[in-house]
């Protein structure tokens, strides 16, 4: 219903348009259908403005004053050649004509404010393009026609008048097509029918001038114009105010930059053309606008070379600070430590809160944020002038002090653990967060890496024994012991039959169908209970107990595998992830271990994945050659916790990678529009750009399964699809569909 009437109108424009030329030429028929067709033109505008009721419509009152005016042109010289039958020039009728170019051109300047964008950027584009076709214009039909001798001053004036008014309508074409708002669908419409209108004009110039014809095969220009003006008042988009919120942010498409440059070859162009040149007036011309477009160009080019600059700063800023506390980071905090330990001695303050996770869990992640913020505050509160603040996790910071005595280093700490005790008022709720502190100092550290990990062995220090503060001394090195005697644990757990693996499932989206699972091992103590990975893996992991362990979970996790596989009643698991350590890839015969465990089982290698951490790869080296001979086996090769490591794309480049993990600390947020919605949006299509499968990590809400959905995610793992389990707890799909009668 919205559209019959521009149906209507454009379908009779077209066939009156056609019938124009089927009736005898110049007759009286002919004639009276020409001023029909643009008398209605100018109908059509009233009764879109009347229909949609835009915001302003006094631009749209102009072009059918300019519609109007035209009509009334040819009706007055209607009355001469089929009344008076004569064809005077200049005569009352261009009056008329000449009447209808102001309010054409007031109506589209208007639209020109109010519909596009006026960044520099647009303004440049669009000068070099008026600039360029307007040399063209008037070497070719501008200055042709003020230089021809006329039998009157007046005759040479109106003569002048209609190109030059064509010259200002083609300068508001070209900003209004190169403008970023003009996008809607009435805005072409008209921007096509003004552009006829300039054409038939311009075309019909330059056949005056060379031929003498009266123009009649250009008729079609004009009439197809009036039912464009019409048609784009017709549209709904007509009342469409400014430019869109998408076009503002938008930089220029190839189209107007490609139109831009071909115009600026234009000014040197023209001197091939040998009228262009003969004259002075000609070369002055050309030399001026010369002169323009390499102003112009010099602009531009400034423009662009300060917006890659701003947005070198902010990936800059991105990359090395915190999107949330706006402090550095952790790779920025240690490549500063680095720096300064290499000339100056340094202290580092090592903070982690206590209860705060207690804080996400009871009231939300929101009031967490909101803590977060208030205790950042109150750390660079705290913190002398010059210092590094930076978060190096979720709820760990630390300071860099460059040149501070132990004394003031200690200051710095005890200032810190009093505002960490007052309460925080965050929403409704006061809260009390508490932190553990630790200072490492420099001195006779052998990298910056042992300053940093001596801080953090105080701070542990300090949380466990409730001091305020606690700053690291060689004895605080020999609780090493107690790794030592996990270790020994660990080794017995492996001879007990004390671990066992779990499988979380990883999940299609959207239909939530399982596609692999990752096998996870857990600690069944005998005494102590169930123990957190994250407690033994690290001694594992220091002890080389890792290599034993991990290669007894991928074993365990295989041979399930299999059994999933044989078993014809369920659909077993597409594929089967397992995580492998540093030191498992360290070892040189750790690719002909897993070859030797995928014989022994049956399992095909293109159904196993192993999954890495970053870390695990960043320095090459050995690790890289085993993943490459996984690889050469036809196992499939996972980069885990994508984002939390180096993040170094160039590992993209040199390791054999298949599939991205995405971290969970991008997804916990990917609900919102802040920086880790635009991390996540980027890794989909770095993945799908290198051909990688991407799986997000750490889904929990069926909000963030739908939002990665949206965005491109096909595979995610998380809580929300179900927690590790025993294998005989984990819920397959039958083989075969149920009948139902």
């Amino acid at each position: 219903m919205r559209y019959r009437m521009l149906v209507w109108w454009v379908t009779a424009g077209t066939a009156a348009t056609i019938g124009y030329y089927l009736l005898p030429r110049d007759g009286l028929a002919s004639n009276l259908l020409y001023n029909t067709i643009g008398f209605c033109s100018a109908l059509m505008i009233v009764a879109g403005v009347r229909r949609y009721r835009p915001r302003r419509p006094a631009m749209w009152y102009l072009f059918a004053a300019g519609q109007t005016a035209a009509v009334i042109g040819d009706l007055v010289w209607s009355y001469y050649v089929y009344v008076l039958h004569g064809e005077p020039y200049p005569s009352f009728a261009d009056v008329w004509y000449l009447a209808a170019y102001p309010p054409l051109v007031l109506g589209l300047l208007q639209f020109v404010r109010s519909r596009t964008r006026s960044d520099m950027e647009t303004l440049v584009d669009a000068g070099m393009v008026a600039a360029g076709l307007g040399l063209v214009f008037w070497i070719f039909v501008l200055q042709p026609t003020a230089a021809t001798t006329s039998a009157s001053m007046l005759e040479k004036v109106i003569s002048t008048a209609y190109p030059a008014a064509d010259a200002v309508l083609l300068a508001l074409l070209t900003r209004m097509f190169i403008g970023a708002g003009a996008r809607t669908p009435s805005a072409k419409l008209l921007g096509t029918g003004a552009l006829l209108l300039f054409a038939a004009d311009a075309a019909f110039s330059v056949v005056s001038l060379h031929s003498g014809g009266d123009g009649y095969e250009l008729s079609a220009g004009w009439l197809l114009s009036y039912v464009f003006w019409g048609a784009a008042a017709l549209h709904p988009s007509m009342a469409a105010e400014g430019p869109p919120a998408s076009a503002a942010e938008a930089g220029i498409g190839r189209g107007p930059v490609a139109l831009a440059t071909a115009c600026a070859v234009l000014a040197p162009a023209m001197l091939f053309v040998p009228q262009a040149g003969a004259s002075l007036a000609g070369r002055f011309a050309i030399a001026t606008v010369g002169i323009v477009l390499c102003v112009l160009a010099f602009v531009r080019t400034r423009g662009l070379v300060r917006k890659v600059q701003r947005k070198t700063t902010q990936l800059e800023h991105l990359a090395t600070h915190d999107d949330l506390t706006g402090s550095a980071n952790r790779r920025h905090f240690e490549d500063v430590l680095c720096q300064v330990t290499a000339h100056h001695s340094a202290h580092v303050v090592y903070l982690a809160l206590t209860g705060f996770k207690s804080v996400n869990d009871e009231l939300g992640r929101q009031v967490g944020d909101e803590v977060l913020g208030h205790l950042v505050a109150r750390i660079r509160g705290a913190a002398p002038a010059g210092a590094l603040v930076a978060r190096m996790g979720g709820d760990e910071f630390a300071l860099l002090l460059t040149g501070h005595s132990t004394e003031a280093a200690e200051h710095v700490a005890a200032r810190l653990a009093d505002t960490m005790g007052e309460p925080i008022l965050a929403g409704s709720n006061e809260l009390l967060v508490g932190a553990g502190i630790g200072i490492g100092d420099s001195e006779g550290a052998s990298s910056s890496a042992e300053v940093l990990r001596r801080a953090e062995t105080a701070m542990y220090a300090a949380k466990g024994t409730g001091e305020p503060y606690r700053r690291w001394s060689p004895a605080l090195d020999e609780q090493a012991g107690e790794q030592a005697r996990l270790g020994a644990e660990i080794r017995a757990a492996l001879d007990g039959a004390q671990f066992r693996v779990v499988y979380q499932p990883i999940v299609t989206a959207p239909s939530g169908r399982m596609a692999g699972v990752e096998a996870l091992v857990r600690w069944e103590h005998p005494e102590r209970g169930p123990i957190s990975p994250a407690y033994f893996i690290p001694v594992a992991e220091r002890n080389g107990l890792i290599v034993e362990l991990g290669a007894w979970v991928l074993r365990t996790a295989c041979e399930q595998m299999v059994r999933w596989r044989d078993d014809t009643t369920a659909t077993a698991p597409g594929y089967l992830s397992v995580n492998v350590s540093a030191r498992q890839l360290a070892r040189p015969g750790f690719p002909q271990t897993v070859a030797d465990i995928l014989a022994t089982t049956g399992l095909p290698p293109t159904h196993l994945t192993v999954e890495v951490t970053e870390t695990a790869v960043f320095d090459g080296g050995h690790a890289v050659q085993a993943l490459h001979q996984l690889r050469a086996l036809g196992v499939r090769i996972a980069l885990d916790d994508f984002g939390t490591g180096h993040s170094s794309l160039r590992l993209l480049r040199t390791v054999p990678v298949d599939t991205l993990k995405v971290d969970k600390s991008f997804i916990d947020d990917i609900t919102g529009a802040g920086e880790h919605r635009v991390i996540a949006e980027a890794l989909i299509h770095v993945c799908e750009g290198l051909g990688l499968t991407a799986v997000a990590e750490g889904v929990e809400t069926a909000e963030q399964a739908e939002v990665l959905h949206r965005i491109g995610y096909r595979l995610l793992q998380g809580y929300h699809f179900g927690r590790p389990v025993a294998a005989d707890q984990l819920t397959l799909l039958p083989s075969q569909p149920a009948i139902t009668a």
